[in-house]
């Protein structure tokens, strides 16, 4: 999943759709598709949010994707042995 910030995300997902950055990370994966979005008030809210989400497992984020916030604490323990 790409996660981004922008201050008008209506014109940056025109952008990613056609293509209009040959060097973004989307480029290559068109078509893309909005599956969430988050509005803050402060830039530097969202960067750590964006930054946080960019550590994220796939399935966590496909679970803040389809609402089920719940799952998110589970999802984020680390597996390992001892």
């Amino acid at each position: 999943y790409y996660t981004g910030v922008t201050s008008n995300l209506e014109l940056r997902l025109i952008q990613h759709k056609s293509g209009f950055y040959s060097d973004s990370y989307t480029y290559n994966r068109r078509p893309v598709k909005l599956v969430f979005s988050e509005v803050f008030r402060d830039i530097l809210q969202a960067i750590k949010f964006e930054k946080k989400i960019k550590k994220w497992s796939s399935h966590k984020k496909e679970a803040l994707i389809k609402g089920e916030y719940g799952m998110l604490p589970r999802l984020s323990k680390k597996k390992f042995n001892r």
